[in-house]
Order: structure tokens, then sequence, then C-alpha cells
């Protein structure tokens, strides 16, 4: 019988494309082929832009249909306060654990940089950044962008019109519904183009950074590292646990694809389209999984919004000199849980972290001391805020009785590029008694 690539399951298909990736990578970089590298960064670029390019209509159509769906104001009202609340406090425990990292390991004592050639990075946070990033100036240049939050803000404004309008507004919703199959069926197209992706994404960042450029912040990496090992295989475990009363092995089992991704993507946004895919298959009601994704995918950032600028203000206050006091660590906890809404509209940890620096009113140019190994702790970073951005939507479905359970168990074991329609036996959304 013929040799297919079907019968090797996705997940061991992207596993055997990062294999591949790094090993190609390492080649690049020992023997510097510059035509390798090259390829290598296209393949990978290729593959983010085919996922982006999916990312404003999936959105939009999802949530307009989405928001007609739910019907029930009261439990749209009630979803929405859940998940936000849940945000908060896994952001929390996250920015606790970056700041316990930062007091216990010391990463800016003893490092020595040219403080010189430290410069401000180009884009900084700000606290109006969200209330003028939500709003866009024209429709389609929230489209144009890419702007996922203002499109999410459009969405749920003309959903919210569509369901109020009735009967007149059906041909519209039926046209969202007709556009949100069709991104769907091309979206399954490029999610099977993931292990290719993968390699070309994770080869270049081998073969371009390697893992020279760590020795003087090796230890100030490593906690990085470590925190987000944390929060990730420990914290969310444990809500999900607690909270959810679920086997934390079936969620990676389902969401490690879109994890995978976001580590050698190095991108929320891009990899949005297959974060979705997966809480659908764990079981999270669509109706519900298109709202809190794209929505967590801008404000949901425990490796780039809590774990990362906590320990990156202690580095920066150790290199220049700068005494912390418990007030400063309480401004930190609180930026971190708060503050990811306020950089919503941009993006990058970098942002959060000059929030983060201003706020507590170190110098800005400490930011740009951690510039050249931004890319290899973004890595990590990212893989972070997509399981939490995953982790949420699960829990609140199984606290609301709406996730189902018999989906869940079995999504590791199912093809996340299955075109077909997610299971139909889900309890429907409707309004839930307070």
């Amino acid at each position: 019988m013929p040799f297919s690539l079907r019968k090797i399951p996705f997940s061991v298909q992207i596993l055997l494309g990062l294999v591949l990736g790094v090993a190609l990578g390492f080649l690049a970089r020992s023997n510097d082929l510059s035509w390798l590298t090259s390829t290598l960064h296209t393949v990978g670029s290729l593959f983010v832009q085919l996922l982006k390019l999916a990312v404003p209509p999936l959105v939009f159509t999802a949530i307009v249909v989405s928001v007609v769906s739910l019907r029930g104001v009261a439990n749209a009202a009630r979803l929405a306060v859940k998940t936000l609340m849940w945000f908060g406090i896994t952001a929390l425990i996250a920015v606790s654990i970056g700041i316990g990292l930062g007091l216990l390991t010391n990463p800016g004592k003893g490092v020595t940089l040219d403080l010189g050639g430290a410069a401000a990075p180009k884009k900084t946070g700000s606290w109006t950044d969200f209330l003028t990033g939500i709003v866009p100036t024209n429709p389609v240049g929230a489209f144009v962008e890419g702007n996922v939050l203002q499109i999410v803000f459009l969405a749920v404004v003309i959903g919210a019109a569509a369901l109020l309008v009735g009967e007149a507004a059906e041909p519209f919703v039926a046209l969202n519904r007709s556009l949100l199959e069709i991104v769907q069926k091309a979206l399954w197209w490029v999610i099977r183009l993931a292990p290719i992706g993968t390699l070309g994404l994770i080869g270049n960042a081998v073969a371009s950074y390697g893992w020279d450029l760590l020795a003087p912040l090796a230890k100030f990496t490593t906690a990085v590292y470590v925190g987000c090992a944390i929060v990730l295989f420990v914290v969310y475990p444990l809500v999900l646990i607690l909270a959810g009363r679920l086997n934390p092995l079936r969620f990676f089992a389902g969401a490690w694809p879109a994890i995978e991704l976001g580590f050698v993507s190095r991108s929320s946004v891009g990899t949005m389209p297959v974060t979705q895919r997966s809480v659908e298959r764990l079981g999270v009601p669509r109706e519900y999984a298109s709202f809190a994704v794209p929505f967590g995918a801008t404000t949901k950032m425990d490796g780039c919004a809590a774990i990362y600028p906590a320990l990156a203000a202690i580095f920066v206050a150790q290199v220049f000199g700068v005494h912390l006091g418990i007030g400063d660590y309480l401004l930190i906890a609180f930026v971190s849980v708060v503050g990811s809404a306020a950089t919503a509209g941009l993006t990058g940890a970098i942002v959060m972290l000059t929030l983060t620096l201003s706020t507590l009113g170190l110098p800005l140019a400490g930011a740009g001391l951690l510039l050249a190994i931004d890319p290899i702790l973004d890595m990590i970073r990212t893989a972070t805020n997509v399981a939490g951005q995953a982790l949420v939507p699960t829990v609140v479905a199984a606290r609301e009785g709406t996730l189902d359970r018999a989906a869940y168990e079995s999504a590791g074991r199912r093809d996340l590029t299955d075109p077909g329609p997610v299971a139909d036996t889900r309890p429907e959304l409707s309004p839930v008694p307070a």
C-alpha cells in the first residue's frame, strides 16, 4: 500500500516539522548558508501571512453570527463578565509568579551591559491606547490593518443591531453565515500547511538567532522560560482541575497544535484561527468561542503582559540601580492585570513593558537592553498567551454547563484539520438564571 501523509496524525506531522526545522536551522547557521536561511524565512512568513489573511473575515463573520445566535442578552453579558473575570484571575497569578521569580533570581544583578547604547523603543504603551484604539477611524481601515480589537468592536455592534432589527436583517445574517463557512473551509486548507510552516518558522529562528545572544542575559532568559513553564504546566492544570473539574492532559492534547504554533510563529493573532478551532474541538460552543478567542488574542497575554514585564521591570531596575518597594510591586501587578487592555490596540511585549516602566518611573531605554533576545523570549511568551486564550473559554464553558465534555475527552484523538462540523451534542447557549 503506498505511503500517505494523511495516515500520520496531524500533531505528529507538526512535531516532525519542528524537529526538521531545528535541524535545517542549525545546518544553515553552522555552515553560513544564507540561501537556506532565506528560504526558511520565506516559508515561515508566507504561512503566517496566510493565517493572518483569514483573521479579519473569520473574526467579523463569526462574531456577527454568534451575537445573533446568542439571543439571550443576559446570558451573553454573563459570559462576557465571567471571561473577563478569569482573564484577570489568571493574569494576577501569572504576574505574581513573575515578581516572585524576579525577587528570587535577581536577574539584573551582576549584569554588565552598555547602557549608553540603550535606546527607548519606537512603540510605547499608553493608558489611552485602549480607548483610542478600540473605535476605528473608518471600518475599512480596521480590516486593512488587521486590528482585531476594532474588528471585534464592529462585529459586536453590527451583530447586536442585526439582532434588534430581527427578520429584516435575516438576509445579512445568512450572508455572514455563508461567508463564515467559506472562510472556515479555506482556513482548514491553510492549517494543513502547519507542519511546513512550523519547519520554516523554527528553522529561521534557529538560523537567525542561535543561542549565542543569550550569554549576557542567561539568568533573565532562564527566569522568563521557567516562569512561563510554571504557568503553563502548573497553574493552568490546577485551574482546569479546581475550577473546571477537567483533565489537564485532555486540554493539552486538544490545544497543543495552537500552543506549538504560537511558540514558532510568535503571533497570537496569527495563531488565532488554530486556537479557535482547538477550543471548539475541546467542546466549547462555537457561539461563545467566536467571541472569547478573538477577544483573548488581543487582551489575554499572560506571557507578554504578566510574566515578562514583571521580570523585565525588576531586571531594568537592578541594572540602573533603582530600588523597588512593595508599592512598586503592587503597581506592576496592577499594570499587568489591567494594562493589557490599555495596549490591546497595539502589538508586542515591548509595548507592554514600556507601559510598565513608565508607570514605575523607570528609564524606557531599559527596554532597549532586551531587544536583542526578544525573538527568543517571544516564543515561550506567545505559547503561554495562546494556552491562556484557550484555557479561559474552556473553564468558563465548563462552569456554565455548556461544555461538551464528551468532545473534551476525545479532543486529542480527533484531527484538528477535519473540516467536518464540531459535534452538535453540545448544550445550547441559553439564558442562565442569576
